[in-house]
Protein backbone atom coordinates (compact mmCIF):
# COMPACT_ATOMS: atom_id res chain seq x y z
CA UNK A 1 0.00 0.00 0.00
CA UNK A 2 2.83 2.45 0.55
CA UNK A 3 4.25 1.57 -2.61
CA UNK A 4 1.63 2.22 -4.60
CA UNK A 5 0.67 5.98 -2.32
CA UNK A 6 4.21 6.83 -3.17
CA UNK A 7 3.87 5.62 -6.99
CA UNK A 8 0.50 7.79 -7.16
CA UNK A 9 1.86 10.72 -6.14
CA UNK A 10 5.77 10.30 -8.25
CA UNK A 11 2.84 10.26 -11.47
CA UNK A 12 1.22 12.92 -10.44
CA UNK A 13 3.89 15.55 -9.71
CA UNK A 14 5.94 14.23 -13.06
CA UNK A 15 3.02 14.47 -15.18
CA UNK A 16 1.81 18.38 -14.29
CA UNK A 17 5.65 19.30 -13.80
CA UNK A 18 6.61 17.96 -17.23
CA UNK A 19 2.98 19.74 -18.16
CA UNK A 20 4.70 23.11 -17.14
CA UNK A 21 7.22 23.26 -19.72
CA UNK A 22 5.51 21.50 -22.56
CA UNK A 23 2.61 24.07 -22.17
CA UNK A 24 2.56 26.89 -24.42
CA UNK A 25 -0.61 28.59 -23.68
CA UNK A 26 0.29 29.51 -19.40
CA UNK A 27 -3.00 27.15 -18.60
CA UNK A 28 -0.80 24.88 -16.59
CA UNK A 29 0.93 27.46 -14.92
CA UNK A 30 -2.22 29.12 -13.58
CA UNK A 31 -2.74 26.26 -11.68
CA UNK A 32 -0.05 24.03 -10.98
CA UNK A 33 3.01 26.92 -11.27
CA UNK A 34 3.43 26.30 -7.63
CA UNK A 35 5.07 22.85 -8.35
CA UNK A 36 7.82 24.52 -10.17
CA UNK A 37 8.37 27.01 -6.88
CA UNK A 38 8.55 23.94 -4.21
CA UNK A 39 11.97 22.50 -5.88
CA UNK A 40 14.38 22.27 -3.09
CA UNK A 41 17.38 24.48 -5.03
CA UNK A 42 14.75 27.25 -6.68
CA UNK A 43 13.32 27.63 -3.39
CA UNK A 44 16.27 27.76 -1.55
CA UNK A 45 18.01 30.63 -4.39
CA UNK A 46 14.35 32.66 -3.94
CA UNK A 47 14.72 32.51 -0.26
CA UNK A 48 11.34 30.70 0.28
CA UNK A 49 12.23 29.53 3.48
CA UNK A 50 8.90 28.06 4.18
CA UNK A 51 9.57 25.99 1.36
CA UNK A 52 13.08 24.62 1.93
CA UNK A 53 11.80 24.65 6.14
CA UNK A 54 8.71 22.17 4.94
CA UNK A 55 11.19 20.16 2.92
CA UNK A 56 14.03 19.75 5.74
CA UNK A 57 10.96 18.49 8.13
CA UNK A 58 9.55 16.25 5.29
CA UNK A 59 13.55 14.57 5.03
CA UNK A 60 13.61 14.51 8.75
CA UNK A 61 10.44 12.44 9.44
CA UNK A 62 9.68 10.47 6.26
CA UNK A 63 13.59 10.30 4.54
CA UNK A 64 13.86 11.18 1.12
CA UNK A 65 10.79 11.27 -0.32
CA UNK A 66 11.22 14.54 -1.97
CA UNK A 67 13.54 12.52 -4.60
CA UNK A 68 11.27 9.75 -4.80
CA UNK A 69 7.79 11.88 -5.57
CA UNK A 70 8.84 15.64 -5.95
CA UNK A 71 11.86 15.73 -8.27
CA UNK A 72 10.39 15.05 -11.78
CA UNK A 73 14.45 13.89 -12.41
CA UNK A 74 14.28 11.47 -9.87
CA UNK A 75 11.24 9.89 -11.29
CA UNK A 76 11.91 10.52 -14.68
CA UNK A 77 14.82 7.94 -13.10
CA UNK A 78 12.28 5.63 -11.76
CA UNK A 79 10.58 5.08 -15.28
CA UNK A 80 13.59 4.11 -17.05
CA UNK A 81 14.70 1.99 -14.26
CA UNK A 82 11.06 0.26 -14.21
CA UNK A 83 11.39 -0.10 -18.10
CA UNK A 84 14.56 -1.51 -17.76
CA UNK A 85 12.99 -3.93 -15.10
CA UNK A 86 10.36 -5.41 -17.67
CA UNK A 87 13.31 -7.12 -19.24
CA UNK A 88 15.30 -8.36 -16.41
CA UNK A 89 14.03 -9.07 -12.80
CA UNK A 90 15.99 -8.71 -9.70
CA UNK A 91 18.63 -7.11 -11.39
CA UNK A 92 20.33 -4.60 -8.50
CA UNK A 93 23.00 -6.18 -5.83
CA UNK A 94 24.43 -3.77 -2.46
CA UNK A 95 27.67 -1.48 -3.44
CA UNK A 96 29.04 0.74 -1.14
CA UNK A 97 28.76 4.79 -1.13
CA UNK A 98 31.56 6.35 -3.06
CA UNK A 99 31.51 9.15 -0.41
CA UNK A 100 34.70 11.21 -1.89
CA UNK A 101 32.67 11.64 -5.22
CA UNK A 102 29.12 12.64 -3.21
CA UNK A 103 30.72 15.23 -1.19
CA UNK A 104 33.85 16.27 -4.09
CA UNK A 105 30.89 17.13 -6.77
CA UNK A 106 28.64 19.22 -3.58
CA UNK A 107 31.50 20.82 -2.94
CA UNK A 108 32.25 22.03 -6.52
CA UNK A 109 28.66 22.52 -6.57
CA UNK A 110 28.94 25.05 -3.67
CA UNK A 111 32.44 27.01 -4.79
CA UNK A 112 30.20 27.21 -8.91
CA UNK A 113 27.33 28.74 -6.67
CA UNK A 114 29.82 30.81 -4.25
CA UNK A 115 31.87 32.15 -7.20
CA UNK A 116 28.57 32.82 -9.81
CA UNK A 117 29.30 30.32 -12.65
CA UNK A 118 25.69 29.62 -13.57
CA UNK A 119 26.63 27.25 -16.21
CA UNK A 120 28.09 24.69 -13.64
CA UNK A 121 25.55 25.22 -11.05
CA UNK A 122 22.76 24.66 -13.68
CA UNK A 123 24.25 21.62 -14.72
CA UNK A 124 24.32 20.16 -11.75
CA UNK A 125 21.14 21.17 -10.43
CA UNK A 126 18.12 17.93 -10.55
CA UNK A 127 15.34 20.29 -11.40
CA UNK A 128 17.06 22.36 -13.74
CA UNK A 129 18.38 19.52 -15.73
CA UNK A 130 15.67 17.60 -15.84
CA UNK A 131 13.57 21.41 -17.10
CA UNK A 132 16.58 21.10 -20.43
CA UNK A 133 15.38 17.87 -21.06
CA UNK A 134 11.78 18.48 -20.90
CA UNK A 135 11.82 21.91 -23.14
CA UNK A 136 14.92 20.93 -25.26
CA UNK A 137 13.45 17.23 -26.36
CA UNK A 138 10.31 16.70 -25.41
CA UNK A 139 8.11 20.05 -26.10
CA UNK A 140 9.07 19.86 -30.07
CA UNK A 141 7.35 16.80 -29.87
CA UNK A 142 4.64 18.04 -28.04
CA UNK A 143 4.36 21.06 -30.37
CA UNK A 144 4.32 19.15 -33.17
CA UNK A 145 1.86 16.98 -32.04
CA UNK A 146 -0.56 20.05 -31.42
CA UNK A 147 0.56 21.58 -35.06
CA UNK A 148 -0.77 18.55 -36.66
CA UNK A 149 -3.94 18.37 -34.19
CA UNK A 150 -3.98 22.46 -35.75
CA UNK A 151 -3.88 21.26 -39.34
CA UNK A 152 -6.95 18.50 -38.97
CA UNK A 153 -8.88 21.02 -37.14
CA UNK A 154 -8.48 23.51 -39.86
CA UNK A 155 -9.57 21.45 -42.37
CA UNK A 156 -12.55 20.54 -40.70
CA UNK A 157 -13.46 24.51 -40.14
CA UNK A 158 -12.62 24.33 -36.04
CA UNK A 159 -9.84 26.85 -34.38
CA UNK A 160 -10.23 24.45 -31.43
CA UNK A 161 -5.59 24.25 -31.55
CA UNK A 162 -3.64 26.84 -33.49
CA UNK A 163 -0.28 26.66 -34.71
CA UNK A 164 3.01 27.46 -33.06
CA UNK A 165 6.43 28.08 -34.54
CA UNK A 166 8.84 24.93 -33.89
CA UNK A 167 12.43 26.54 -33.74
CA UNK A 168 16.06 25.83 -32.34
CA UNK A 169 16.66 28.14 -29.03
CA UNK A 170 20.07 27.33 -28.56
CA UNK A 171 22.38 24.70 -30.13
CA UNK A 172 24.04 24.33 -27.47
CA UNK A 173 21.92 24.01 -24.74
CA UNK A 174 20.47 21.47 -27.10
CA UNK A 175 23.12 19.59 -27.08
CA UNK A 176 23.79 19.45 -23.63
CA UNK A 177 20.32 18.38 -22.76
CA UNK A 178 20.52 15.62 -25.30
CA UNK A 179 23.72 14.80 -23.28
CA UNK A 180 22.44 15.19 -19.99
CA UNK A 181 19.17 12.69 -21.05
CA UNK A 182 21.75 10.10 -22.60
CA UNK A 183 23.86 9.40 -19.29
CA UNK A 184 20.83 9.97 -16.98
CA UNK A 185 18.94 7.25 -19.24
CA UNK A 186 21.98 5.03 -19.57
CA UNK A 187 22.36 5.01 -15.54
CA UNK A 188 19.33 4.78 -14.60
CA UNK A 189 18.78 1.99 -16.95
CA UNK A 190 21.87 -0.13 -15.66
CA UNK A 191 21.88 0.68 -11.65
CA UNK A 192 18.53 2.77 -11.01
CA UNK A 193 19.68 5.91 -8.89
CA UNK A 194 23.40 6.04 -9.29
CA UNK A 195 22.81 9.68 -10.76
CA UNK A 196 21.09 10.59 -7.40
CA UNK A 197 23.47 8.74 -4.63
CA UNK A 198 26.32 10.24 -6.77
CA UNK A 199 26.07 13.27 -8.27
CA UNK A 200 23.26 15.03 -7.56
CA UNK A 201 24.22 17.46 -4.96
CA UNK A 202 20.33 18.23 -3.67
CA UNK A 203 20.57 14.16 -2.77
CA UNK A 204 23.89 14.54 -0.77
CA UNK A 205 22.55 17.25 0.89
CA UNK A 206 19.18 15.41 1.06
CA UNK A 207 21.02 11.92 2.18
CA UNK A 208 22.48 13.63 4.78
CA UNK A 209 19.33 14.35 6.42
CA UNK A 210 17.70 11.09 5.65
CA UNK A 211 20.28 9.46 8.16
CA UNK A 212 18.62 11.23 10.98
CA UNK A 213 14.88 10.55 10.02
CA UNK A 214 11.96 9.68 12.16
CA UNK A 215 11.01 6.65 9.85
CA UNK A 216 12.75 4.34 8.03
CA UNK A 217 12.70 1.22 6.33
CA UNK A 218 14.28 -1.37 9.13
CA UNK A 219 15.14 -5.38 8.32
CA UNK A 220 13.71 -7.39 11.19
CA UNK A 221 17.02 -9.91 11.44
CA UNK A 222 14.85 -12.61 13.41
CA UNK A 223 12.32 -12.30 10.14
CA UNK A 224 15.02 -12.13 7.58
CA UNK A 225 15.86 -15.32 5.64
CA UNK A 226 18.35 -13.86 3.68
CA UNK A 227 16.95 -14.47 0.33
CA UNK A 228 18.49 -10.79 -1.15
CA UNK A 229 15.47 -10.52 -3.07
CA UNK A 230 15.38 -6.74 -1.36
CA UNK A 231 18.55 -5.97 -1.99
CA UNK A 232 18.11 -7.04 -5.58
CA UNK A 233 14.93 -4.73 -6.18
CA UNK A 234 16.87 -1.61 -4.45
CA UNK A 235 17.30 1.08 -7.07
CA UNK A 236 19.40 2.87 -4.52
CA UNK A 237 22.03 -0.33 -3.77
CA UNK A 238 21.87 0.59 -0.40
CA UNK A 239 20.55 -2.83 1.00
CA UNK A 240 23.25 -4.72 2.73
CA UNK A 241 21.45 -8.11 3.44
CA UNK A 242 24.71 -9.94 5.03
CA UNK A 243 24.95 -7.12 7.77
CA UNK A 244 20.94 -6.44 7.77
CA UNK A 245 21.64 -2.78 7.76
CA UNK A 246 20.21 0.14 4.83
CA UNK A 247 22.51 3.48 3.69
CA UNK A 248 19.67 5.95 4.51
CA UNK A 249 21.43 8.30 2.93
CA UNK A 250 21.51 6.76 0.28
CA UNK A 251 17.69 4.96 0.34
CA UNK A 252 15.32 7.59 -1.21
CA UNK A 253 11.67 5.48 0.45
CA UNK A 254 10.38 4.32 -3.06
CA UNK A 255 9.34 1.04 -0.61
CA UNK A 256 10.54 -1.47 -3.18
CA UNK A 257 11.91 -3.92 -0.67
CA UNK A 258 8.95 -3.79 1.56
CA UNK A 259 6.83 -5.10 -1.41
CA UNK A 260 9.22 -7.37 -2.77
CA UNK A 261 9.67 -9.14 1.23
CA UNK A 262 7.44 -12.53 1.38
CA UNK A 263 8.56 -12.87 4.88
CA UNK A 264 7.25 -9.41 6.51
CA UNK A 265 11.25 -8.59 6.97
CA UNK A 266 11.34 -5.25 6.39
CA UNK A 267 8.72 -2.32 7.79
CA UNK A 268 8.58 1.21 7.34
CA UNK A 269 9.11 2.41 11.34
CA UNK A 270 10.40 4.64 13.63
CA UNK A 271 14.03 1.83 14.61
CA UNK A 272 13.68 0.83 18.39
CA UNK A 273 16.57 2.28 20.96
CA UNK A 274 18.41 -0.68 21.32
CA UNK A 275 18.30 -0.59 16.46
CA UNK A 276 19.26 2.93 16.56
CA UNK A 277 22.23 2.22 18.97
CA UNK A 278 23.62 -0.77 16.85
CA UNK A 279 23.02 0.93 13.84
CA UNK A 280 25.00 4.32 15.25
CA UNK A 281 27.66 1.85 16.68
CA UNK A 282 27.74 0.46 12.93
CA UNK A 283 28.19 3.36 11.46
CA UNK A 284 30.25 6.05 13.74
CA UNK A 285 33.85 6.53 13.09
CA UNK A 286 35.63 9.28 11.34
CA UNK A 287 33.42 8.59 8.06
CA UNK A 288 30.44 10.09 9.52
CA UNK A 289 32.83 12.79 11.31
CA UNK A 290 33.71 13.66 8.14
CA UNK A 291 30.31 13.95 6.36
CA UNK A 292 28.68 15.57 9.39
CA UNK A 293 31.26 18.31 8.86
CA UNK A 294 31.21 18.56 5.16
CA UNK A 295 27.07 18.88 5.34
CA UNK A 296 26.82 21.53 7.90
CA UNK A 297 30.14 23.55 6.04
CA UNK A 298 27.98 23.39 2.69
CA UNK A 299 24.33 23.80 3.62
CA UNK A 300 26.21 27.24 5.76
CA UNK A 301 27.65 28.28 2.29
CA UNK A 302 24.54 27.48 0.85
CA UNK A 303 22.08 29.51 2.98
CA UNK A 304 24.60 32.57 3.05
CA UNK A 305 25.04 32.63 -0.37
CA UNK A 306 21.33 32.68 -1.17
CA UNK A 307 20.49 35.05 1.62
CA UNK A 308 23.08 37.47 -0.18
CA UNK A 309 22.09 36.79 -4.09
CA UNK A 310 19.18 35.60 -2.45
CA UNK A 311 4.31 37.89 -32.67
CA UNK A 312 6.78 37.98 -35.66
CA UNK A 313 6.37 40.04 -38.77
CA UNK A 314 8.80 39.84 -42.38
CA UNK A 315 9.02 43.10 -43.30
CA UNK A 316 6.96 45.87 -43.43
CA UNK A 317 5.69 47.45 -46.62
CA UNK A 318 7.82 45.48 -48.82
CA UNK A 319 10.61 47.92 -48.22
CA UNK A 320 13.38 45.52 -47.39
CA UNK A 321 14.76 41.63 -48.82
CA UNK A 322 13.11 38.63 -46.71
CA UNK A 323 16.07 37.80 -45.05
CA UNK A 324 16.36 36.59 -41.53
CA UNK A 325 17.65 38.87 -39.09
CA UNK A 326 20.96 38.42 -36.86
CA UNK A 327 21.41 38.84 -33.57
CA UNK A 328 23.47 42.33 -33.02
CA UNK A 329 26.55 42.50 -31.04
CA UNK A 330 25.28 44.14 -27.62
CA UNK A 331 28.06 45.38 -25.28
CA UNK A 332 25.50 44.28 -22.46
CA UNK A 333 22.70 41.21 -22.41
CA UNK A 334 19.63 41.83 -21.92
CA UNK A 335 17.96 40.13 -19.14
CA UNK A 336 13.94 40.30 -18.78
CA UNK A 337 12.10 42.86 -16.61
CA UNK A 338 11.75 42.20 -13.11
CA UNK A 339 15.51 40.54 -12.55
CA UNK A 340 16.69 44.01 -11.44
CA UNK A 341 19.83 43.47 -12.68
CA UNK A 342 22.56 40.88 -14.72
CA UNK A 343 24.07 40.07 -11.28
CA UNK A 344 20.91 39.26 -9.74
CA UNK A 345 19.36 37.60 -12.38
CA UNK A 346 23.03 35.48 -12.86
CA UNK A 347 23.43 34.64 -9.66
CA UNK A 348 19.49 33.60 -9.00
CA UNK A 349 19.08 31.40 -12.52
CA UNK A 350 18.81 27.71 -12.34
CA UNK A 351 19.03 27.60 -15.72
CA UNK A 352 15.75 25.39 -16.16
CA UNK A 353 14.52 26.68 -19.33
CA UNK A 354 10.80 27.22 -17.73
CA UNK A 355 10.45 30.65 -18.86
CA UNK A 356 11.93 29.99 -22.18
CA UNK A 357 9.41 27.31 -22.89
CA UNK A 358 6.52 29.91 -21.85
CA UNK A 359 7.97 33.01 -23.31
CA UNK A 360 4.87 32.72 -26.52
CA UNK A 361 6.80 35.82 -27.95
CA UNK A 362 10.06 34.01 -29.02
CA UNK A 363 12.01 36.82 -27.06
CA UNK A 364 13.90 34.35 -24.43
CA UNK A 365 16.40 31.87 -25.43
CA UNK A 366 19.25 29.87 -23.57
CA UNK A 367 22.80 32.23 -23.42
CA UNK A 368 25.71 30.42 -25.49
CA UNK A 369 28.48 32.63 -23.35
CA UNK A 370 30.73 30.22 -21.07
CA UNK A 371 29.50 32.16 -18.03
CA UNK A 372 25.73 32.21 -18.79
CA UNK A 373 25.80 29.06 -20.35
CA UNK A 374 21.69 28.14 -21.09
CA UNK A 375 20.74 31.01 -18.41
CA UNK A 376 17.96 32.98 -20.50
CA UNK A 377 18.83 35.81 -23.14
CA UNK A 378 16.60 38.32 -24.39
CA UNK A 379 16.89 38.90 -28.54
CA UNK A 380 14.40 40.35 -30.71
CA UNK A 381 14.93 38.48 -34.12
CA UNK A 382 11.70 36.58 -33.91
CA UNK A 383 9.44 39.17 -31.92
CA UNK A 384 9.53 41.60 -29.14
CA UNK A 385 9.37 42.04 -25.28
CA UNK A 386 5.40 43.06 -25.43
CA UNK A 387 4.34 45.18 -22.49
CA UNK A 388 1.39 43.41 -21.71
CA UNK A 389 3.28 40.08 -21.47
CA UNK A 390 4.64 39.13 -17.87
CA UNK A 391 4.37 35.11 -18.72
CA UNK A 392 8.24 34.80 -17.87
CA UNK A 393 7.99 36.49 -14.17
CA UNK A 394 4.87 34.26 -13.49
CA UNK A 395 6.80 31.22 -14.01
CA UNK A 396 9.83 32.11 -12.75
CA UNK A 397 10.86 29.26 -9.22
CA UNK A 398 14.05 30.96 -8.24
CA UNK A 399 13.43 34.41 -7.68
CA UNK A 400 15.46 35.27 -10.29
CA UNK A 401 12.93 37.13 -12.02
CA UNK A 402 10.52 38.98 -9.60
CA UNK A 403 6.58 38.81 -10.15
CA UNK A 404 5.53 42.17 -11.26
CA UNK A 405 2.28 43.62 -13.20
CA UNK A 406 1.74 44.73 -16.77
CA UNK A 407 2.17 48.53 -14.84
CA UNK A 408 5.08 47.51 -13.39
CA UNK A 409 6.68 46.33 -16.60
CA UNK A 410 6.06 49.38 -18.92
CA UNK A 411 8.20 51.21 -16.16
CA UNK A 412 11.33 48.84 -16.18
CA UNK A 413 14.23 50.32 -18.02
CA UNK A 414 15.97 46.69 -19.30
CA UNK A 415 17.96 49.01 -21.93
CA UNK A 416 17.88 51.58 -24.87
CA UNK A 417 17.50 51.65 -28.16
CA UNK A 418 20.58 52.59 -30.32
CA UNK A 419 20.00 53.76 -33.93
CA UNK A 420 22.63 52.82 -36.74
CA UNK A 421 22.98 55.71 -39.63
CA UNK A 422 24.37 53.24 -42.03
CA UNK A 423 21.40 50.66 -41.77
CA UNK A 424 18.84 52.97 -41.91
CA UNK A 425 16.47 52.76 -44.89
CA UNK A 426 15.43 56.32 -45.95
CA UNK A 427 19.14 56.58 -45.77
CA UNK A 428 20.20 53.53 -47.79
CA UNK A 429 17.61 53.15 -50.17
CA UNK A 430 16.14 56.36 -50.17
CA UNK A 431 12.63 55.78 -49.19
CA UNK A 432 10.49 56.77 -46.31
CA UNK A 433 10.10 54.57 -43.00
CA UNK A 434 9.43 55.23 -39.89
CA UNK A 435 8.47 51.55 -38.34
CA UNK A 436 10.92 52.01 -35.59
CA UNK A 437 8.49 55.79 -34.53
CA UNK A 438 4.83 54.00 -35.20
CA UNK A 439 5.43 50.83 -33.23
CA UNK A 440 7.19 52.42 -30.29
CA UNK A 441 4.68 51.72 -26.96
CA UNK A 442 6.28 54.22 -25.04
CA UNK A 443 6.53 57.12 -27.78
CA UNK A 444 10.26 57.37 -27.04
CA UNK A 445 11.49 57.57 -30.64
CA UNK A 446 10.49 60.87 -32.92
CA UNK A 447 10.98 60.95 -36.89
CA UNK A 448 13.20 64.38 -37.49
CA UNK A 449 14.50 65.74 -40.80
CA UNK A 450 17.59 63.84 -41.94
CA UNK A 451 18.87 67.48 -42.77
CA UNK A 452 18.15 70.10 -40.54
CA UNK A 453 18.05 73.18 -43.34
CA UNK A 454 15.30 71.31 -45.10
CA UNK A 455 12.35 70.32 -43.54
CA UNK A 456 11.12 68.14 -46.38
CA UNK A 457 14.01 66.21 -46.11
CA UNK A 458 13.76 61.59 -45.66
CA UNK A 459 13.01 61.62 -41.62
CA UNK A 460 15.11 59.76 -39.61
CA UNK A 461 14.57 58.52 -35.89
CA UNK A 462 15.38 59.61 -32.95
CA UNK A 463 15.93 58.26 -29.46
CA UNK A 464 14.83 59.58 -26.37
CA UNK A 465 16.81 57.32 -23.76
CA UNK A 466 15.21 58.78 -21.33
CA UNK A 467 11.35 57.16 -21.70
CA UNK A 468 12.79 53.51 -24.21
CA UNK A 469 12.18 50.62 -22.07
CA UNK A 470 14.32 48.33 -24.05
CA UNK A 471 11.26 46.25 -25.45
CA UNK A 472 12.66 45.41 -28.71
CA UNK A 473 9.51 46.81 -30.76
CA UNK A 474 11.77 49.22 -33.08
CA UNK A 475 14.78 46.31 -33.36
CA UNK A 476 12.11 43.36 -34.14
CA UNK A 477 10.06 45.85 -36.46
CA UNK A 478 12.77 47.54 -38.25
CA UNK A 479 13.01 46.34 -42.14
CA UNK A 480 16.65 46.29 -42.84
CA UNK A 481 18.55 43.17 -42.89
CA UNK A 482 20.19 41.53 -41.80
CA UNK A 483 20.91 43.92 -39.05
CA UNK A 484 18.39 46.15 -38.17
CA UNK A 485 18.88 49.57 -38.33
CA UNK A 486 18.13 50.57 -34.32
CA UNK A 487 18.51 47.86 -31.80
CA UNK A 488 18.31 47.53 -27.79
CA UNK A 489 21.79 47.70 -25.95
CA UNK A 490 21.05 45.86 -22.40
CA UNK A 491 21.52 47.24 -18.84
CA UNK A 492 23.45 46.07 -15.83
CA UNK A 493 21.00 47.45 -13.94
CA UNK A 494 17.48 48.19 -14.46
CA UNK A 495 16.13 51.48 -14.04
CA UNK A 496 12.33 52.73 -12.93
CA UNK A 497 11.27 55.23 -15.50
Amino acid sequence: MLRKIRVSFAVLFFVLITLLFLDFTGTVHTWFGWMAKIQFLPALLALNLGVVVLLVLLTFIFGRIYCSVVCPLGVFQDIISWMAGKRKKNRFRYSKVVSWLRYGVLGIFVVALIAGVGSLVALLAPYSSYGRIASNLFQPVYMWGNNLLALLAERADSYAFYSVNVWMKSLPTFMVAIVSFVVIAVLAWRAGRTYCNTICPVGTVLGFIARYSWLKPVIDSSKCVNCNLCARNCKASCIDVKEHQIDYSRCVACMDCIGKCHKGAIRYIHPSGERVKKTDDRVTGEQIDRARRSFFTATAVLAATAAMKAQEKKVDGGLAVIEDKKIPDRATSLTPPGSLSARHFAQHCTACQLCVSVCPNEVLRPATGLMKLMQPDMSYERGYCRPECTKCAEVCPAGAISPITPADKSAIQIGHAVWIKENCVPLTDGVECGNCARHCPTGAIQMVASEPDSPDSLKIPVVNTERCIGCGACENLCPARPFSAIYVEGHLAHKII
